[in-house]
């Protein structure tokens, strides 16, 4: 049994699961922002024209219902509010996916499923006529990915190994990244060669990628234990259901962070289209490949971070979970504020690259200080018998902040792109002069929370 263990530990010194499920979320990042990199501007510029709109199955009644709820919208606020609820709906799901694997059918089998549907979903993607139906199944599929994926690599350890669980959640977050570099650019890519669906269906090939690579790992990957799943019929004692207040305050925290960061994929496209010049020579660069950006730099910074943690834990000035998000809000706030500078006086076309890629390049250190902490310290303190769920519930504040994402995209056209990324920076700065006063209270009871464990 030991020889097994030792052979298992091979992916930078990781239990060898770890690299089937870092490969399987690097190409299903690959397809997701191989789509989301051209998602609005296909919907603005494309197919919620006059002409092509008409094409989807059910659009009349999907708008009539928006408007009800938002109030009439122009194409670009339509664009950004559906893009809004998708990104928001396929980061709600997870938690009903937790679900669906605590109660019933486990980790595996609920990670193979939600491959199949995401599958199906990016495939639909290549065709007008079935717009809504792929965003379904790709809401629905992902549900069944993203918890339950993330909870197996939580699962690799005990849970006093608080150091290998961080980093482990920082490898696999870099292989998130790998996706998200690599996605935008050949799908990007594509899409302005041979037109939008060309760059859909490649990102439908590379979700197929990630469930055959899934397959492969299969016996490797950790699952829920009969045992455990009895034990998630039980009742939360008083003292987990603080905990679970705990961490639900610590993931509403992130949330503001989610919101300036992930404007990048809505509004953030429509600005760097319009205003950036993109011409390198005779070749006019893609405005998706500037999705690549801050995940290049996350995957850069990764390695670094990694030894200063090491460095700082040495000295015992390693910054808590909740230091490290406070970090990454304080650069995400500065970054949107050199957006602001960028904007000041802008023509279309007359904004330099410094802008954006300086910008995007601090969104992705912001990245690596504020999701592999958030992670890891739910994996560590969420009770066992609530696990595969509360790493869906992590996803909540992804839902709220695209909910906010989508909706406030419709304050870009009267606000203008400099008032819109004061507003932007604006959000960062509340959610730093929050964070502030939290902290220290909030670290102390966390503390508490781990030592009783």
């Amino acid at each position: 049994m030991h020889q097994t263990t030792a052979r298992e530990r091979k992916f930078f010194g990781m239990p060898v699961a770890l690299g089937y499920l870092s490969f399987t979320e690097a190409w299903e990042r690959f397809s997701f922002y191989g789509m989301t990199s051209i998602l609005v501007l296909y919907m603005s510029q494309a197919l919620l024209l006059p002409g092509s709109v008409e094409a989807i199955w059910g659009f009349a009644g999907f708008r009539a219902a928006l408007e009800r709820v938002f109030g009439p919208m122009s194409t670009l606020a339509l664009a950004s509010q559906i893009f809004g609820l998708y990104a928001g709906l396929i980061y709600f799901t997870p938690v009903l996916g937790g679900l669906v694997a605590d109660r019933w059918t486990g980790k595996r089998a609920a990670v193979m499923l939600g491959a199949v549907l995401m599958s199906g979903g990016h495939i639909a993607m290549a065709f007008n006529a079935t717009f809504l139906i792929a965003l379904a199944l790709l809401i629905v599929g992902g549900g069944l990915v993203k918890g339950n994926i993330s909870a197996q690599v939580g699962g690799l350890f005990p849970e006093d190994a608080v150091a290998e669980r961080t980093r482990a959640f920082a490898i696999f977050s870099t292989a998130i990244n790998i996706g998200a570099v690599i996605g935008p650019l050949v799908c990007g890519l594509l899409a302005l060669l041979y037109g939008w669906h060309a760059g859909f269906a490649a990102s439908g090939a590379l979700m197929l990628l990630a469930l055959v690579t899934y397959v492969a790992g299969f016996r490797h990957l950790p699952e829920t234990p009969r045992a455990a799943r009895k034990i998630t019929a039980a009742p939360l004692t008083g003292a987990e259901w603080r905990t679970l207040g705990l961490l639900a305050l610590v993931m509403v925290l992130s949330i503001f962070q989610t919101v300036i960061y992930n404007q990048g994929l809505n509004i953030g496209l429509v600005w760097t289209d319009a205003f950036v010049s993109r011409q390198m020579g005779g070749f006019t660069m893609p405005t998706a490949w500037f999705v690549s950006v801050d995940s290049f730099f996350s995957i850069a910074a990764v390695t670094p971070l990694l030894v200063l943690w090491r460095w700082q834990a040495t000295r015992g000035r390693e910054p808590s979970e909740i230091g490290k998000m406070l970090t990454g809000l304080v650069l995400a706030t500065l970054a949107s504020g050199l957006l602001v500078l960028a904007s000041l006086g802008a023509t279309p076309g007359s904004v330099s690259l410094v802008y954006p890629v300086v910008s995007l390049a601090m969104m992705g250190v912001a990245f690596m200080y504020y999701w592999p902490p958030l992670l890891g310290l739910v994996s560590r303190l969420a009770p066992a018998k609530v696990n595969s769920t509360m790493m869906g519930v992590v996803f909540l504040s992804m839902f709220v902040g695209n909910l906010i994402v989508g909706w406030s995209g419709r304050f870009y056209e009267p606000l203008g792109p400099t008032g819109f990324w004061w507003l932007q920076v604006a959000i960062g700065g509340v959610g730093v002069a929050v964070i502030l006063v939290l902290k220290r209270p909030l670290e102390a009871a966390l503390a508490a929370r781990g030592d009783s464990h």
